[in-house]
């Protein structure tokens, strides 16, 4: 199925006769006013709503009623998280963050059950994309699948053009791009790469980088893809994807060998975690050329594998930081030209955690032994629906 809005095709005579014997959405009003009442409902409840009736379960399974609630503006923002847990199984929960709560969500497909090194990006705002990887037993993967969180349905797309797992991805014009990473044989570590075009429906191959590398980070940043990683020597090197001129070079500034994980450009500005539980925040200024101090709240958590930053992400128009432990902390960023070396802490704000109803000691217990603690998150996305 190829995750694009697809224009809905010209009527037949009989399917709109069909239509108007229909039974109204709601009784006494004409569709359009109801489908105007209908999209105010918040999504938490969209898959009660479905349970109806028939009429609307197919008004929320097509890609009319979303883009109507996208353009009123009453789309809502998910964080979606896949983590490992301690038998090593795959298992993801989306954060509703107007109910702020966590929601655990059905298993994931099979061939990614215990997967590794697999790429993870969102095409359209609402398409998460698992792809890639290294499954233990049939070894590195071509597949692609991708989540589609209007229909709550798993599809697929496309395989890649090669095999690849631990590799870099990123979204640029819509599109899917991917270099690099392992596979088996001779030449283990990769240097081509390729992009996936949803219009199209097909992956193309793209120049290839100067040096195979396995990227440990990655970053879209002014038109440009830069990725930071182990060459086949274990050296660090670092390449950049010029979309202008479709072409790799090397990248050796501040600014990528300063660039940490997680990092996020968010509203025009690079930003990077200084410190391992994410309470300080670094970032990138273009006129010095160099990464600077944005805000330290000054209240640190600890250096625990639980209370170690997993992402960051963009959440309603503000920085999130989440954690291995599943908390959220979010940060309004106002101006962050002028807000430099202040007292940022009245800026953050924690509101959600996995365990908010565990005793004190309880929690307490968690956070001392979080060094032995397992479970960690491998990916992060927001999607809009």
């Amino acid at each position: 199925m190829q995750p694009d809005i697809i224009p809905n095709k010209r009527k037949s005579r009989s399917s709109r006769k069909d239509r108007c014997q229909q039974s109204p959405l709601l009784s006494g009003l004409p569709d359009e006013l109801a489908i105007s009442c209908l999209m105010r409902i918040a999504r938490v409840e969209h898959p009660n709503i479905r349970l109806v009736c028939k009429r609307w379960n197919q008004l929320l399974s097509g890609n009319y009623y979303y883009s109507l609630r996208k353009r009123s503006g009453m789309a809502e923002e998910w964080v979606y998280i896949f983590k490992r847990d301690n038998d090593q199984k795959l298992t993801w929960h989306a954060f509703d963050p107007v109910n702020r709560i966590w929601k655990s969500l059905p298993p994931v497909p099979s061939e990614y059950s215990v997967a590794v090194g697999f790429g993870c990006a969102v095409l359209n705002g609402c398409y998460l994309y698992l792809l890639g990887g290294k499954d233990p037993v049939r070894g590195p993967m071509r597949r692609v699948i991708f989540y589609n969180a209007r229909i709550n349905k798993w599809l697929r797309v496309p395989d890649m053009l090669h095999k690849r797992y631990f590799f870099g991805s990123c979204v640029i014009n819509n599109c899917l791009f991917v270099a690099g990473g392992e596979c088996e044989g001779i030449h283990r570590t990769l240097r081509s790469a390729e992009v996936y075009d949803p219009n199209r429906n097909r992956w193309f191959c793209i120049a290839e980088m100067s040096a195979g590398m396995v990227p440990s980070t990655g970053i879209v940043y002014d038109g440009k893809w830069f990725l930071k990683g182990l060459n086949s020597h274990r050296q660090v090197i670092s390449e950049v994807y010029l979309l202008a001129s479709k072409t790799w070079s090397t990248a050796s500034d501040e600014m990528v060998t300063g660039l940490r994980n997680p990092s996020i450009s968010f509203d025009g500005q690079l930003y990077s975690t200084d410190c391992r539980d994410g309470c300080k925040i670094r970032v990138y200024n273009r006129e010095t050329g160099s990464w600077t101090r944005f805000m330290d709240t000054r209240r640190h958590l600890g250096s625990s594998r639980a209370l170690e930053v997993a992402a960051l992400v963009s959440l309603n128009g503000k920085l999130c930081v989440i954690r291995n432990n599943m908390s959220i902390t979010l940060i309004d960023i106002t101006d962050p030209t002028t807000v430099i070396e202040v007292d940022s802490a009245r800026m953050w704000e924690t509101f959600a955690r996995k365990w908010q109803h565990r005793s004190f000691m309880a929690n307490l217990w968690s956070t001392v032994a979080g060094c032995n603690l397992k479970t960690h998150i491998m990916h992060c996305q927001v999607l809009q629906v």
